[in-house]
């Protein structure tokens, strides 16, 4: 056996030792996915060639031949693939696109396993080792130049374009490169060991093996060089699996192209499935017009919209504000979605709670507010118990010291005449006597309520004792006194109360002492209002007791004794 067998095998161990190398020392991206692709279609040409030779069983020779250029037709769209993501226009990739991509390819790699007739290659002397090739291997070639040109295509497309970076220009130099050195070698290859195999006595072996790893090794220091692309798709592969929303990008057939970790916790989808919103809609609750939402999303208007939707989740809700907004390329051409799901359930819950609690506290404000109210409305009644006589209604002695108080100063103060006017039932214990404590008490009540109708409504009426009553006058002189002195006299005189024990009807008198103060010229106001109060009920008593020595049913006037205070 030759020593130059071994070459392929040398080869094949170089290249699996870089396959290893880039597995272990970089981060698996899509970058990285395409170009395992790459290398391991590499691999398979320079072990072959060295099975072909090392076997004598021209079945598995055939089936090395077939394997090897399997791989060298599926390297071409390999190839073609990484040209994409090097020069950043894997972004443009979609399903169909790779698919059309690999069409031509697998449609080679058929023919080369079938072998219709021979139409790929031929045995000769009894193996293949020594082979002739017929018209399918040109279609392979042909089928690799294409995806060459393409390549080239690409890459001489992203070094004129304006937007690529210096970066990924350099980048695209080195691949070009690399490029340059396997078409090179595999030309000389097809040259010395096919076009001119007739002439040439013997095969030259590890040509194109050897072009396969010069160019894999300008691939992987591009790789390696300028992995900062590489970093950046980790950290967009990490950003979006960190945030707590769910995220589905959608092309424009509606397919999810990529979904990060969050949507799969309460979304049973996966990148290659069909996102279909209106069905989605209809299997959750929404709150807002699904019709306006979902008319916005089928626009495809660059606008936000968003709605609430609800998912029912065993005995729980969840809670998602649902975002969606059109991705458009640089010609305002839409090209699919960009839908994010916010998790809300856990605000609405406090919401849910903090309105609860609000509708309880004011509850218990209302209850609050009922009992302040009845507290008030008891306390005005204890007041009113406390300072009105609970027979007659009018207000009691206690009630008319403390108005009398503030007032009696105020007008002496500012020289405002008032007047004081105690009247006293005529003969009260006669009716006691006669008639009984309660018509007596009757007697009482129906006086005071015809003392009320006789006087104004800035007057106070109080029962000063027993069957005494008083009546406060504020702003009046001793004439207008007397005149309203009179007009209760007669009120309670022509008031007619009917009694039990008598077929008639009682009438009562009264006796009034006046003590009107209006002449202030030698008055000040008093250093002790309670003794000036003493001082005047004292005079309007003596009054009284004038009216009832000359004959009761009648008036008599007061006079005030100057100097006491």
């Amino acid at each position: 056996m030759s020593p130059l067998v071994w070459y392929d095998l040398f080869l094949f161990v170089l290249l699996f030792g870089v396959y290893v190398y880039i597995f272990a020392t970089a981060r698996i991206t899509n970058l990285h996915k395409v170009y395992f692709l790459f290398h391991g279609l590499m691999m398979l040409w320079p072990f072959c060639q060295f099975a072909i030779v090392l076997s004598d069983n021209p079945g598995w020779q055939l089936f090395y031949v077939t394997l090897s250029f399997v791989a060298v037709s599926l390297l071409g769209s390999g190839w073609l693939l990484l040209t994409i993501f090097i020069t950043g226009y894997s972004d443009r990739l979609g399903t169909k696109k790779v698919i059309l991509l690999f069409v031509p390819a697998v449609i080679a790699a058929i023919g080369v396993v079938i072998n219709p007739a021979h139409w790929f290659v031929t045995p000769l002397e009894g193996g293949y080792v020594e082979r002739a090739y017929g018209p399918w291997f040109w279609v392979v070639m042909i089928v690799l130049v294409s995806y060459f040109v393409a390549s080239l295509f690409i890459l001489f497309g992203a070094l004129r374009a304006s937007d690529k970076s210096p970066t990924i220009k350099k980048q695209v130099k080195i691949t070009l490169w690399g490029i340059f050195v396997l078409a090179v070698f595999a030309a000389i290859d097809a040259l010395l060991n096919v076009v001119l195999r007739a002439w040439i006595p013997f095969i030259i072996p590890g040509l194109t093996s050897l072009g396969i790893f010069l160019s894999d090794l300008f691939f992987v220091y591009v790789i390696k060089r300028y992995n900062v692309f590489d970093l950046v798709s980790i950290a967009h592969e990490d950003v979006i699996n960190t945030i707590p929303y769910g995220i589905l990008v959608l092309d424009e057939n509606e397919t999810i192209i990529e979904a990060n970790k969050a949507s799969r916790s309460f979304m049973d989808l996966h990148v290659g499935d069909c996102f279909d919103m209106e069905a989605f809609l209809g299997s959750v609750r929404v709150e807002g017009d699904s019709g306006l939402f979902l008319d916005q999303y089928r626009q495809r208007e660059n606008t936000l919209s968003q709605i609430e939707v609800i998912v029912e989740e065993r005995d729980m809700e969840r809670h998602f504000i649902l975002q969606t907004s059109p991705i458009i390329d640089h010609y305002q051409m839409p090209l699919g979605h960009l839908l994010t799901f916010q998790d809300v359930s856990q605000e609405r819950y406090y919401v849910k709670e903090m309105n609860r609690q609000n509708e309880m506290l004011q509850e218990r404000n209302y209850a609050l507010d009922r009992i302040r109210q009845e507290l008030s409305e008891a306390n005005l009644k204890l007041e009113e118990l406390a300072l009105t006589d609970s027979l007659t209604h009018c207000y009691n002695r206690r009630y008319l010291t403390q108005q009398l108080t503030h007032e009696v100063i105020t007008n002496v103060h500012y020289k405002t005449p008032f007047s004081l006017l105690l009247l006293d039932i005529d003969f009260f214990k006669a009716i006691n006597d006669r008639y009984g404590h309660v018509i007596g008490d009757e007697v009482l009540y129906r006086t005071a309520q015809a003392v009320k109708q006789s006087i104004r409504e800035t007057d106070i009426l109080t029962r000063y004792g027993g069957e005494e009553f008083m009546i406060y006058l504020p702003h009046t002189e001793r004439q207008l006194a007397q005149k309203i002195a009179e007009r209760v006299r007669l009120s309670v005189e022509s008031n007619l109360m009917a009694v039990d024990h008598e077929v008639g009807q009682v009438s009562i008198t009264i006796s009034i002492g006046i003590l009107s103060i209006e002449d202030f010229e030698c008055d000040d106001a008093p250093d002790n209002p309670e003794g000036y109060l003493t001082q005047l009920f004292a005079a309007v008593d003596k009054a009284l007791y004038q009216a009832k020595q000359n004959g009761r049913n009648r008036v008599e006037f007061a006079e005030l004794e100057r100097g006491v205070s």
